[in-house]
């Protein structure tokens, strides 16, 4: 029943992203598996149609990741994705995190390890109708797996 239920909810939050205005990302392949160097990757996952909230949440956390994090990002401590998961070439990765839909993780990378933190419920209550909280809650975040 558990798995009925989930099901449902998937279909619905994907139906519902299906009906917003069509979005064309410049997503690029993402390669799996762990860097070469520890970081904090921030991932926004995304169909090719994508409803308001959820082209919120890709607007939301660039802007906070890229006026917070300008110098690790140069520094290449921290990444930020953005992941196409209708394309072929990044289904490994959608597959990696489960993703099926739009979602926002947050994954450091340390000594061979990963942490991964799961914002999507997060994203999708906050990054449309408090999106000062919403960056706020990704910074904080990826602030604390740079520790």
């Amino acid at each position: 029943m558990k798995k009925i239920v989930l099901m449902a909810v998937a279909c619905l939050a994907l139906a519902s992203c299906g009906m917003g205005t069509k979005n064309e990302s410049s997503a690029q392949k993402v390669e799996v598996g762990i860097p070469a160097r520890d970081c904090v990757e921030v991932l926004y996952f995304h169909g090719k149609q994508r409803c308001a909230t959820c082209m919120a949440i890709e607007k939301n956390a660039t802007e906070a990741v890229s006026k917070e994090f300008a110098e690790e990002i140069k520094k290449g401590d921290v990444v930020f994705r953005v992941i196409d998961i209708t394309k072929e070439e990044n289904e490994a990765i959608a597959e990696k995190y489960e993703v099926t839909w739009s979602s926002l993780f947050v994954v450091r990378h340390k000594d061979g390890k990963e942490t991964v933190e799961n914002m999507t419920d997060f994203a999708f209550k906050n990054a449309r109708k408090l999106p000062e909280e919403f960056k706020s809650a990704v910074i904080a975040q990826i602030r604390e797996m740079l520790k």
